[in-house]
Formats: structure tokens, C-alpha cells, sequence
């Protein structure tokens, strides 16, 4: 049976590294829970110290068909390379200087949200090409 799954991100700053990729993603803050009009409402309700309140975040796709991201803070800065990333697929189906003129505009529009350029892999005959890029926490994720 088909399970329904979650991506999680260890960060320092859950609530803007949640910010971050729901522009990257098009998804959208998880709503307050019911009968809340904010998370703040909520918090404060639950009895959370504020010192708490920016210790996770969580993304929803708006269509409801993609999984949730969640964002939770840990003590520990990003100190060696993914084993898991995304792959942004921005240029599904595109080939040579089209794709790649896709994936460069997209860059662009992720560096102005804080996304850093690590990395341009040419198109060659095993690979389309992919620009391989890190959010503003350092992780990796490509242009694809």
C-alpha cells in the first residue's frame, strides 16, 4: 500500500528556511489549527514559550496532491553534503540551450530569495545538464 511520506529539513531558522521553499515549491505556511487564527494564537494558548515558537515550521502544497515539508530546529549547523536532496524540475523536457537558459532564469530567481550557485553541469550525452544549488542554510538541491 502506497504511504503518504514528509520531508523533513533539519535548520537553524525554521521559520525562514520555511519562507525559502514555499516560494521555491509554490506551497504555502501549514495553516493554524482550528478555532486559531494564527500559530501565534495557538502557541500562546498551548502555553509554548515564546523562546519556542520559531522551533518548526511546516509547508503544505495549496493543490494538496505533493507531500508536506516540515522544518525543525536542531543545535547543530549543516557540516558535510546531503545524502538526500530535491530536484527542482523546472525544465521537464527541455533540451540544450533551451533547458539550460530555463534552469539559469530559475537560478536567478531562487539567488534573489537567498538560494546560492554551487555548481553548472553541461548537457552531454549520459546527463541533460543541472544547476546544483544550496538554500540559505547551506543545503543542496538541483535545478533539474
Amino acid at each position: 500500500m502506497p504511504r503518504d511520506i514528509q520531508i523533513t529539513f533539519d535548520c537553524g531558522d525554521p521559520g525562514a528556511l520555511a519562507d525559502f521553499w514555499a516560494a521555491v515549491l509554490g506551497y504555502e505556511k501549514d495553516p493554524p489549527p482550528r478555532g486559531f487564527d494564527s500559530w501565534e494564537d495557538a502557541l500562546r494558548a498551548w502555553g509554548v514559550p515564546e523562546a519556542q515558537w520559531n522551533s518548526r515550521s511546516a509547508l503544505v502544497d495549496p493543490e494538496g496532491r505533493r507531500p508536506r515539508v516540515f522544518f525543525q530546529q536542531v543545535p547543530e549547523g549543516k557540516t558535510a553534503k546531503n545524502r538526500v536532496h530535491l530536484d527542482i524540475r523546472t525544465a521537464v523536457g527541455l533540451k540544450g540551450d533551451e533547458r539550460m537558459a530555463t534552469l539559469e532564469a530559475e537560478a536567478a530567481r531562487l539567488g534573489a530569495l537567498g538560494a546560492t550557485r554551487f555548481r553548472r553541469f553541461e548537457p552531454d550525452a549520459m546527463d541533460p545538464g543541472f544547476i546544483v544549488m544550496r538554500d540559505p542554510e547551506g543545503n543542496e538541491f538541483c535545478l533539474d
